[in-house]
């Protein structure tokens, strides 16, 4: 059966918008996100699911000496969250948003990683109640030297 110019290219201009509407991470294999956290950490596991729905592959590892990860990994001691995670050469401290994390694989500045200090209330996993403003927080980047502010946001909203 032969198929009609016609119906092909509806056919390749619907798999070309597709393509275009798919997320960058989906249109490359995205390395994946080797998070570790504590086996009790709920705040951990909304943030793995964030990333998730972001299109990250992640891999999670619960492990009850988090200091000694941290240590291993050179996160500075004012920077350091609940999780610790490494992607493609990086280390991600805390709630870091996904957008920062594209970001970083996007720029691949000569850096160590990304952290948010503590943790914001509406951070990714550290949603809040309804009806309360998220706090508004840096994501710093660090290189063994010192650290400095990569981006900002308030919730999951950049600012």
């Amino acid at each position: 059966m032969l198929i009609s110019r016609r119906i092909f290219a509806i056919g390749a201009l619907s798999l070309a918008g597709a393509t275009l509407m798919t997320p960058a991470l989906a249109q490359a294999a995205a390395p994946v996100i080797s998070i570790k956290k504590d086996p009790w950490c709920g705040c951990c596991t909304g943030w793995a699911r964030h990333l998730e729905q972001a299109g990250f592959a992640i891999d999670v590892e619960e492990i009850e000496e988090m200091e000694t990860v941290k240590d291993n990994l050179g996160v500075p001691t004012e920077l350091r969250s609940c999780h610790t995670a490494t992607i493609d050469g990086y280390v991600i401290e805390g709630h870091v948003p996904a957008e920062a994390v594209i970001a970083l694989l996007d720029k691949r500045p000569q850096i160590q990683g990304l952290a948010v200090p503590g943790m914001p209330l509406g951070s990714p996993g550290m949603e809040g109640p309804a009806g309360r403003d998220p706090d508004e927080y840096n994501v710093m980047a660090f290189d063994g030297s010192g650290d400095f502010v990569f981006m900002r946001f308030a919730g999951h909203q950049r600012v």
